[in-house]
């Protein structure tokens, strides 16, 4: 596996980490083994970006939404399996350092479950970029049903832009098969990342001139069990009598192959993953200075 070699005058993207929220994850819905009665708390991480010679910025993921109070019984029910929760709005974190959210031209929507979509009108001005094969999600909460109040005109439709890695744009990048080079100069990709949900998508930054990168994993997997391999992806069974049985993936096998893409990534020493509930890194750097205004350290 081999990432694009460094251009002359190459640029790079700074990459901050911003306040978002947190929730607690029981760990028997998402790995396996995992003590039942295992809970950590753990953020909704979400990412601002900055491209090295543009300056232009990007907002990856906006966590968790401020109207969880306001959601339907049924997923109000479904809920409470993830709370307490610890509602920062990215928008408020943004003006409070400085920077205000209505200048951000681009908002990367990894994909559209209630702990990813926040807060999005303070963004008056985005495009949101979101994975063509979840379109159906945010038009007409479809297949998730319990989530249609809160996606229900969450995002402007006129600013939608939906990325279809079908559509010729997309080529290999490291280990993984489809990949956009968004500004065309091999400082950001959004990789397809399949598995999870319908849509859901990653990024694969550069960060420095020689050959540092952070790759933002998403829900690729919840916990870094999954990425060494000391657990499999959990499947339970409904505890309300109904015998069915769920899963954290819509497709475990196709989740599988992208995490075992994710750990080839990790062979390049110089390539950061950061997932989107990781309680290790989070309880570490809160606060720190790999939060805005500050900027993660290149590897």
């Amino acid at each position: 596996m081999a990432l694009p070699p460094t251009r002359p005058n190459q640029p790079f993207m700074s990459v901050s980490a911003l306040e978002a929220g947190t929730l607690h994850l029981p760990g028997a819905l998402f790995l396996d083994p995992a003590p039942a009665e295992e809970r950590w708390e753990c953020p909704a991480l979400s990412f601002l970006l900055r491209h090295s010679t543009t300056k232009d910025a990007i907002v990856f993921d906006l966590g968790i939404p401020s109207n969880l109070d306001q959601a339907p019984p049924m997923l109000a029910k479904k809920l409470a399996y993830f709370r307490p929760f610890r509602v920062l709005p990215v928008a408020d974190y943004l003006q409070a350092a400085g920077m205000d959210p209505a200048t951000i031209p681009r908002v990367i929507i990894s994909h559209t479950h209630f702990d990813h979509i926040g807060d999005p009108a303070p963004f008056t001005k985005a495009t949101f970029l979101l994975g063509a094969d979840g379109r159906k999600r945010v038009e007409y909460a479809y297949p998730d049903s319990l989530q249609s109040e809160l996606l229900k005109g969450f995002l402007p439709a006129d600013r939608i832009e939906y990325l279809d890695a079908s559509d010729g744009r997309w080529a290999p990048v490291g280990p993984f098969p489809a990949a956009l080079d968004l500004y065309g100069d091999g400082s950001l990709y959004i990789v397809d990342a399949p598995g999870h949900v319908p849509g859901h998508i990653n990024v694969l930054a550069r960060t420095s001139t020689d050959g540092g990168w952070v790759y933002l994993a998403g829900d690729s997997a919840h916990d870094l069990r999954l990425l060494r391999g000391e657990a499999r992806i959990a499947e339970w069974t409904d505890p309300h009598g109904s015998g069915a049985t769920y899963c954290s993936h819509q497709n475990i096998a196709t989740s599988e192959l992208h995490i075992e893409r994710i750990r080839e990534l990790q062979k390049d020493k110089r390539v950061r993953v950061l997932i989107a509930h990781d309680s290790g890194w989070y309880h570490e750097n809160k606060g720190g200075p790999a939060y805005f205004p500050g900027e993660l350290q290149s590897l």
